[in-house]
């Protein structure tokens, strides 16, 4: 299936490596021109140097998501320029650590929902206007099993998942009458630098590249995708709904 994003403007968080760096590439592969946003300059250098071998474009933007205030530059940015969004892919995350909860320092715990949550929270709120003047705008959230399985351990990085989840339901309700459709994805053990740190006995060599997890989020941002407020599971390449407690 080949999808075509030419005049299309897409915005990446966290897109300096992993699953947001590939994500990028691909959209860009794709014909649409990449706002790529990360904290690691050279990340983003080389990112550029990947998008125009492919034949591609794409604008670096260097901030930290802490910066609540860049977040919110950033939408009247794009308007200004552009005056639209078409695509968002909202990737950057961190995991703080692997710890009982009754272990975890105060600040960790605050520095994952800033970063997971809240600062997810204000880009939606900064580019929610952009996205709903596209003709087919597309948000892929990125979350993780963690949301769901909840495991001894993984308090913090889970409580973060579940909490942008809901917002992502939310939000597509919300905007169901529109043309914004939105997917939050699961994309499993990925071989990345946060599954690294997460599970660091691990043999990388086990699990799936990035680049498969950006391949599969492709097909999401589409014009033609009707589905929205649901879960996209990588590794079961298929979308699921979400359900009440049993």
């Amino acid at each position: 299936m080949t999808i075509d994003l030419k005049n299309r403007i897409a915005l990446v968080t966290g897109a300096s490596r992993g699953i947001g760096y590939f994500t990028a590439l691909e959209l860009a592969k794709a014909g649409a021109h990449v706002i790529a946003c990360a904290r690691t300059v050279g990340g983003l250098e080389e990112l550029d140097d990947a998008i125009k071998a492919a034949g591609g474009s794409a604008t670096l933007v260097p901030f930290d998501l802490a910066d609540m205030n860049a977040i919110d530059a950033l939408g009247a940015s794009i308007f200004e320029r552009w005056g639209k969004l078409d695509v968002l892919v909202a990737n950057a995350g961190v995991l703080g650590v692997i710890s009982p909860i009754g272990h975890i320092e105060a600040k960790t715990f605050e520095k994952v929902m800033n970063i997971n949550v809240t600062a997810t929270w204000r880009l939606i709120r900064s580019v929610d206007p952009l996205l709903t003047r596209s003709d087919a705008g597309r948000a892929v959230i990125i979350s993780s099993a963690a949301a769901h399985k909840c495991r001894p351990f993984w308090g913090p990085y889970s409580a973060s998942k579940a909490a942008v989840e809901a917002l992502a339901r939310t939000w597509a309700g919300e905007s169901r009458s529109t043309a914004l459709r939105i997917t939050s994805v699961d994309p499993g053990a990925t071989r990345t630098a946060m599954r690294a740190q997460a599970v660091p006995g691990e043999d990388p060599s086990t699990l799936p590249h990035p680049s498969e997890v950006a391949k599969a989020i492709l097909p999401l941002v589409g014009p033609d995708v009707t589905e929205t407020g649901k879960l996209f599971i990588v590794r079961e390449n298929r979308l699921v709904d979400y359900r009440l407690p049993e």
